[in-house]
């Protein structure tokens, strides 16, 4: 991944997104060469000059005002999460080099596993697994599989033929495209971490549909979500997800998933956590 080259790539993605007519400019019905506005109209809706404009899209200048990022911004209607991914390609984000912490606090491997009736799990900085309880593995994917650099979602829904198909096919699209729009913020907040450049170049070298969504451009945090699921074993599932940061720190994510009170899924995964228990020695 390059920087100046995703700029260029982002920014023309979210010109062609827009239509004259749609902000306000006047569209005299000339053959457009390419979808959606022209650098001079996106320079004339951010009021700033066109040649500075066209210079904050080739990449050729750092030293842009946050005003200026975000009039653009505002002018192509970005996301917070998008004008964060803009500013973060503009001005790249002094990390110390490495992975980040991969060490879970005491604290947090004791409330992941002591969640026995759904899957739980705490995230790293650019959504690897660093701990996970026995419904995790049981449930939903057994991260102990696959070596480290393969501990995120990423692998299992685009590498992982049996765990994919527990999804419907617009489920499992809809899924993957907020891993990949999670994935790409991440790299553009840590653009020196070396395990999540491994990680990415893994799946863009064995999988043409991460490639495709990947060039799709979107960016985002995880929204609240529901997931429905067609387990194997335990039938029908929806679960929805819920994400908690503790302490100050984005390097980190609790993330567990919720069951309605006294329906199907709680039924089938009480069932389950019931006849597993005595194979959990982690809990005891």
């Amino acid at each position: 991944m390059n920087g100046r080259s995703e700029l260029t790539s982002f920014l023309m993605s979210r010109r062609a997104r827009l239509r004259p007519e749609e902000v306000g400019l006047t569209d005299y019905g000339a053959r457009r060469r390419v979808p959606g506005l022209r650098r001079e109209e996106l320079a004339q809706l951010a009021g700033v000059s066109v040649t500075h404009y066209v210079r904050l899209e080739q990449g050729q200048s750092r030293n842009i005002s946050t005003e200026v990022l975000d009039s653009v911004g505002a002018a192509l209607g970005l996301t917070d999460d998008e004008r964060e991914y803009l500013g973060n390609l503009v001005h790249p984000p002094q990390n110390e080099p490495g992975s980040g912490p991969t060490e879970v606090r005491t604290d947090l491997v004791h409330l992941v596993n002591s969640i026995t009736l759904a899957p739980a799990y705490v995230t790293g900085r650019y959504g690897n697994i660093l701990t996970w309880n026995p419904m995790t593995a049981t449930v939903l994917y057994d991260f102990a599989r696959v070596p480290p650099m393969s501990r995120t979602w990423t692998h299992p829904l685009f590498l992982d033929a049996e765990f994919r198909a527990m999804f419907s096919a617009a489920d499992w699209l809809e899924v993957a495209r907020y891993q990949v729009a999670f994935t790409r913020i991440a790299w553009s907040r840590h653009p020196g971490d070396p395990a999540l450049a491994a990680h990415l170049a893994s799946l863009r070298e064995h999988s043409a549909e991460f490639c495709a969504l990947w060039d799709e451009h979107r960016v985002g945090q995880w929204p609240p979500h529901r997931v429905r699921l067609a387990h194997p074993v335990l039938g029908q599932l929806e679960l929805a997800i819920e994400m908690m940061q503790p302490g100050e720190s984005r390097d980190q994510t609790f993330v567990a998933f919720v069951v309605a009170p006294d329906s199907p899924t709680e039924s089938a995964l009480r069932r389950h956590a019931t006849r597993s228990a005595g194979d959990w020695s982690i809990l005891g």
